[in-house]
């Protein structure tokens, strides 16, 4: 009976290694697990157990199906072949869980569909990876060539005398190896298979984390992400599309109106003789923890604090996800987080999907989206030509840079560039909207020197000093724009895509979703806006105060207008939260909702508001149909 007993060896080698990968994890961020006992917390392994069966029981299929049923004749080569397939599954297994420790420390997350989709730019990550993580790389490096000298010398795995045995006594076990391999993949006698949701046993988010499988994950997360959204909306419960509609209509106060769902016409409050230009700056990972006028730390964003004071500051703006797609979508097109891979990169969003560009274009705005990085990063440039901008520009666009890092040319540069550009757009008349993606702030936080006075106590290259010099970019732009007429004819957004990471406690860190925004315009009083709000809240305030009418289904309001409501949707990984009135409905694949109250920066269970999550799951549902149906467009 040597094929049962190779194959044990195989799956024993696996849930050890997964089970020091989870101890580690465990003592590193035992800190985090104080509000549950410890006999709960303990728990995670045991659940784990079953995550990195299922997950063994995947990489076990090959070896066992070479072991059962390769010829004894080719005993030796298949003996090899084998053990190098065990010993390649075992590297990658490794690989994943030392990968694991700083991917958690950046997303609060084991790695996930994000982890392999990084792969698609591996200049840009590479670069990053060896600059920010250099003794993480090195150690993974030494590990891997430690356990496969390891496993080469002192291998348990007895392949060649497994496979020397009779064929037919092989074939007969066949079967039943089969029925073992496939029970551990599907982990339960239910209707459904288990999934990566039966990992989260525990209130504990990071509890859950520790109890999931990496490889697993990565692997669960490809196949979901890799089909069409429909399959994943089902995962979050069903709801008629009638009654969906009805209740985001309800929730957002938006007419649905007898033509395409939620476009309307929006009166400006703000008339002016002629419309105004719109530049939004986008800030790649800027966190309200660093801005002083959302209740942040002092003296990180000068600049930004003081153009705050001179218009509209948002004070309580809660970004759409953890993602740059998920904002550039909500401050460009304002639309929110939809189940699934983000509408930037999705097929049917790629041309007809509403941007400010194409809302903009009939008056004669010419429109550009200007990035100091590849724009072929996350499909921006293809979007953004794909669905009415005119031109995108880029690293390649930039003519002897003062400064390139890791993810492209420095956000001065970006700003000198555009101020040229909208210096000569205004010199011939046009009118322009325009939106900048910063890149500074981004790990490795690579800066030019001298430009910004380094924080005490704080390294070069940091995520504060790295905010402190996006700062100083965007101040740069408003002092250039001041020299030129343009500028006040022109209004101007800064505002973040998401925070520079979604780590706390909780199901939902919510307040990492906590962003900065304002706008100034000439003319526009100083005043803050206390009130909750959405990224396409900014984006439809901003419209308004171009001072022209206009028709559009931007998924927020002005906060200008009596219309606007104090509500937020926000997606943390396939989760999503929405906040209204001091109270979160979270709605997870394969979990029934759950309400909460949000007090002090933290989610605090409280009883059932049944409505409100039947609201949350509305939302959802909506997303996917307007976009599935290609419902989310400009009037013809």
């Amino acid at each position: 009976m040597r094929l049962p007993k190779e194959l044990l060896k195989i799956y024993l080698l696996f849930i050890a290694l997964f089970f020091l990968g989870r101890l580690g994890l465990y003592f590193v961020h035992f800190g985090r697990l104080g509000d549950i006992g410890l006999l709960e917390s303990l728990m995670a392994f045991p659940v784990g157990l079953r995550m990195d069966t299922m997950g063994a029981s995947v990489l076990l299929l090959v070896p066992a199906l070479l072991l059962a049923a390769s010829p004894r004749a080719l005993a030796r080569p298949a003996g090899r072949l084998v053990d190098g397939t065990v010993l390649v599954c075992l590297l990658l297994a490794l690989f994943i869980e030392i990968a694991t420790f700083p991917f958690v420390a950046e997303y609060d997350v084991r790695p996930n569909y994000l982890f392999v989709e990084y792969l698609n730019y591996p200049r840009e990550v590479s670069s990053m990876l060896v600059k920010r993580y250099p003794l993480e790389i090195a150690f993974a490096v030494l590990a891997l060539g430690a356990a496969a000298w390891g496993f080469l010398r002192y291998s348990p795995l007895r392949s060649r005398e497994a496979i020397d045995t009779p064929l037919w006594r092989r074939l007969l076990l066949l079967p039943f190896v089969a029925f073992l391999l496939f029970a551990g993949m599907r982990s339960t006698l239910g209707h459904r298979p288990a999934n990566i949701s039966d990992a989260l046993y525990s209130t504990n988010r990071m509890a859950n984390e520790i109890a999931k499988n990496s490889l697993y994950s990565i692997g669960y997360a490809y196949y979901s992400y890799s089909k069409e959204a429909g399959h994943l909306l089902s995962s979050y419960g069903r709801m008629p599309a009638a009654e969906a509609y009805a209740r985001v209509s309800r929730s957002l106060n938006i007419p649905l109106g007898d033509g395409l769902p939620f476009h309307r016409t929006e009166a400006t409050h703000f008339p002016a003789p002629r419309p105004r230009n719109l530049v939004i700056f986008i800030q790649e990972s800027l966190g309200s923890q660093f801005v002083a006028f959302t209740g942040g730390e002092a003296g990180v964003t000068p600049a930004m604090d003081a153009l705050a004071g001179e218009g509209l500051a948002f004070t309580n703006l809660y970004c759409a996800g953890t993602r740059s797609i998920r904002g550039l979508a909500a401050l460009t097109s304002g639309f929110l987080a939809n189940p699934g891979e983000g509408v930037v990169k999705r097929n049917k969003s790629q041309s007809g999907f509403f941007t400010i560009a194409s809302l903009l274009k009939p008056l004669g705005y010419r429109s550009s989206f200007l990035y100091g990085g590849e724009a072929r990063f996350d499909n921006m440039r293809s979007w953004y030509l794909g669905n009415g901008f005119d031109e995108v520009v880029e690293q390649k666009d930039f003519h002897d840079p003062g400064f390139v890092s890791t993810w492209g040319v420095s956000d001065e540069d970006l700003v000198a560039l555009a101020h040229e550009r909208f210096k000569a757009l205004a010199a011939k008349g046009e009118r322009f909207v325009s939106v900048l993606f910063s890149s500074s702030n981004h790990s490795p936080f690579e800066l030019p020197a001298g430009k910004i006075e380094l924080l005490a106590g704080e390294p070069p290259q940091s995520v504060k000093n790295a905010v402190k010099y996006a700062d100083f970019a965007v101040g740069r732009l408003f002092d250039l724009a001041r020299s030129e007429p343009y500028f006040k004819e022109t209004v101007f957004v800064v505002a973040a895509d998401h925070n520079v990471g979604a780590v706390g406690e909780g199901i939902v860190p919510v307040h990492m979703f906590h962003v900065p925004a304002f706008i100034v315009a000439d003319g526009l009083t100083p005043q803050r806006c206390d009130a909750l709000a959405s990224q396409p809240d900014v984006l439809a305030t901003a419209l308004d105060l171009i001072g022209v009418d206009l028709a559009h289904p931007i998924l927020g309001h002005s906060v200008f207008s009596e219309a606007h409501r104090e509500v937020a949707l926000m997606m943390f990984n396939d989760t999503y939260a929405l906040l209204e009135g001091g109270r979160a409905a979270v709605v997870q694949p394969h979990k029934p909702a759950q309400t909460y109250r949000y007090a002090g920066e933290r989610l605090a269970a409280a009883p059932h508001d049944r409505e409100l999550e039947k609201d949350a799951l509305a939302y959802i549902t909506v997303l996917d149909d307007l976009y599935d149906g290609k419902r989310y467009r400009a009037a013809p």
